[in-house]
């Protein structure tokens, strides 16, 4: 029998799903071309729902429900909230771009984007290995047939095809490694495998066996090197709103992975598994900045910037605890999900300018087609910078206090070898200041091309815009609250 606890545990999965089947049956019934009505319908039911997450993160309650096997705390509460929030910012800015492009002929975009969320929620609550697999599979097929939604568009097919191959092979590492280590512990509780690898008795050979797989799983969803190869085309074929569904709110879904997988069930391997997400942070960080260089499609170059800033997110998951006082571990992991939410939070206003941009029949998609964007128009010019000097971690930009707090965390590690690295990581990011400068000059410096026509939006899409954008600035120069609300949810996970 389901107790109480455990239906109050999963209340806002259970809204979501009803929603989504909801919104299924009713959106037959609807026969706008913009799908107004079922637009609206998902709006208010992700609003509802945010707001039941964000007073329950601020109860600051830690329930367990389904026999230990989900867990509601105060940080996965706010990274659902987060999530369904970036949700509702992806919908207000690809809604018309999806209804140019024939992609409202239903309601399949309201819905999936309703069961990926409701995946990202599983993934973030999970306390049991195959409960955060459920989660990982409901989130990636949903994002498979996101990203093939353009059924006309042959660049579309093609990434999800890509897509499905690597995604599959990645789930596939990933449940085998989960099932090594329920071979070695016997059970698929993570407390209760910490339990057991604390005990000492288990071959510390197959823990890492187990152990590599896990993180070759967790690294493909994150997209770290050298589990990076899908990022790049995914991001360029997907049409343009599909790529800021799968760039931003799942990173804060691999996040709650990691940190409950490593963390709280592997804790005891934290030797081994530090090591091997610092390897994966320096690759990503080379290949990402380096690769990005190249690129003159705006979508790719933004890719390979996705990749260098899951570097940092590494960073910060590998400083805690080696060399330093148990304490140190919060701040860690916590500068670690504040650098999460602030990229989520550059990334959905560097596309929702992209998405402005384009127009039908027309995709702006190449570095050369936001040239002269400051005569056209110097309030989305504005915004981009904005979004720019964030993401290369320019001063007084949210990406500036994310990058210095993951590099803080390191040096508060200890060692000569964590030296080595925040110098590495602060070089790349000089690196990477170049490409996002690039972009910068084009849109201030370049003259507009004779195609390019006046820019309209309507009046939510700016409004959520310029938002958006002022809290890049905001959030900059006044970070405490964000990054007190970060260590102090990571650090009450830490403790229950």
């Amino acid at each position: 029998m389901i107790d109480n606890i455990s239906l109050i545990a999963v209340f806002p999965e259970i809204i979501l799903l009803v929603m989504a089947c909801v919104i299924a049956l009713f959106d037959l019934g609807v026969k706008s071309h913009t799908r107004t009505a079922t637009y609206v319908v998902t709006m208010l039911t992700l609003a509802v729902v945010a707001a039941l997450l964000a007073n329950a993160a601020t109860n600051g309650q830690t329930l367990y429900g389904f026999g230990n096997m989900v867990v509601s705390d105060v940080m996965s509460n706010w990274l659902k909230c987060f999530a369904t929030i970036a949700v509702m910012v992806t919908l207000v800015y690809g809604r018309h771009y999806a209804a140019e492009r024939d992609m409202l002929r239903g309601g399949e975009l309201f819905v999936l984007s309703l069961f990926s969320l409701l995946g990202m929620f599983v993934m973030i609550s999970g306390n049991n290995f195959l409960v955060i697999y459920m989660g990982v599979e409901l989130l990636t097929l949903s994002s498979y047939a996101l990203v093939a939604l353009r059924r006309d568009y042959v660049l579309s097919v093609e990434a999800a095809m890509k897509y499905f191959v690597l995604g599959a092979l990645a789930s596939g590492f990933l449940l085998y490694g989960m099932s090594m280590l329920y071979g070695a512990t016997g059970t698929l509780n993570l407390q209760e495998a910490l339990t057991a690898i604390h005990s000492g008795q288990i071959k510390h050979q197959v823990l890492i066996f187990g152990l590599v797989f896990i993180v070759a799983g967790l690294a493909f969803k994150l997209g770290a090197v050298p589990f990076h190869m899908w990022i790049p085309d995914v991001y360029q074929g997907a049409p343009t709103a599909i790529t800021l569904m799968i760039g931003g709110a799942p990173k804060l879904a691999a996040f709650a992975v990691l940190i409950r997988l490593l963390v709280e069930g592997l804790l005891p391997l934290a030797f081994d598994w530090q090591q091997m997400l610092m390897l994966l942070a320096i690759g990503s960080l080379a290949v990402g900045n380096l690769a990005a260089i190249a690129q003159t499609n705006i979508k790719r170059m933004l890719a390979y910037s996705t990749i260098s800033h899951m570097g940092f997110v590494l960073i910060g998951m590998m400083s805690g605890i080696v060399m330093s006082h148990p304490g140190a571990a919060g701040n860690a992991y916590g500068a670690s999900m504040f650098y999460v939410v602030s990229y989520v939070l550059t990334t959905l206003a560097s596309f929702g300018v992209i998405l402005l941009l384009t127009r039908s029949g027309f995709e702006s998609e190449e570095i050369s087609d936001l040239a002269g964007l400051n005569q056209r128009s110097p309030l989305y010019a504005g915004i981009m910078a904005l979004c720019l000097f964030s993401l290369a971690g320019i001063p007084p930009m949210i990406g500036f206090y994310a990058k210095l707090a993951v590099l803080q965390a390191l040096l508060a590690s200890g060692g000569t070898l964590q030296l080595v690295l925040a110098v590495f990581a602060v070089m790349m990011s000089l690196v990477g200041a170049f490409y996002y400068l690039r972009v910068v000059k084009v849109m201030y410096f370049d003259a507009p091309s004779g195609s390019a026509g006046p820019i309209t939006a309507p009046f939510e899409v700016r409004a959520v815009l310029s938002l958006n954008g002022a809290l890049l600035l905001i959030l900059g120069i006044v970070p405490g609250g964000l990054m007190a609300l970060c260590a102090n949810a990571v650090k009450q996970m830490l403790t229950t």
